[in-house]
């Protein structure tokens, strides 16, 4: 059962992953009661889902990016990491930007497990790999592996 808190959202898929990650509205095709009729609907995704579909968007939109719109504090500061190389510094640093950027979501209790590790047979790429519990939630939410991209 979806905890009431955890709100529900428009699915995203991922459409590729190349350089920068790219999302695209998840549809659906429905038929249209008693007609022949089919139309293609978004679909929506709800509760631990979406707070973890939430968690990666957050991280992947630049902080500030959403200032404009009076939410200044929204995103994270993993974009300043392109470019750089792959060291424990920067892993580190990723962490810590992770960290700083999921405290600014009133969803999550708390930050059980952050890990940063190197991927393997590459030199500019990261894996990340979260678990957060929801407010209001005792169950732990995972995220990931998903994969960063260091290099320009």
């Amino acid at each position: 059962m979806a905890a009431r808190n955890l709100l529900t959202d428009i699915r995203l898929s991922l459409s590729r992953n190349e350089l920068r990650p790219v999302y695209s509205v998840a549809t659906e095709r429905r038929r249209i009661t008693n007609t022949s009729f089919q139309i293609e609907d978004m679909q929506t995704i709800s509760g631990r889902d979406n707070l973890g579909q939430a968690i990666i968007i957050r991280l992947l939109t630049p902080r500030g990016e959403l200032a404009a719109l009076a939410h200044p504090d929204y995103g994270s500061r993993l974009h300043e990491l392109v470019g750089r190389q792959n060291t424990e510094t920067s892993r580190n640093l990723a962490k810590l930007y992770i960290l700083e950027s999921l405290k600014n979501e009133p969803r999550i209790a708390e930050v059980v497990e952050v890990r940063v590790t190197p991927t393997p047979g590459t030199r500019d790429m990261i894996n990340v790999f979260l678990r957060v519990k929801p407010v209001g939630d005792a169950e732990i939410v995972t995220i990931g592996t998903f994969t960063l991209e260091l290099g320009i």
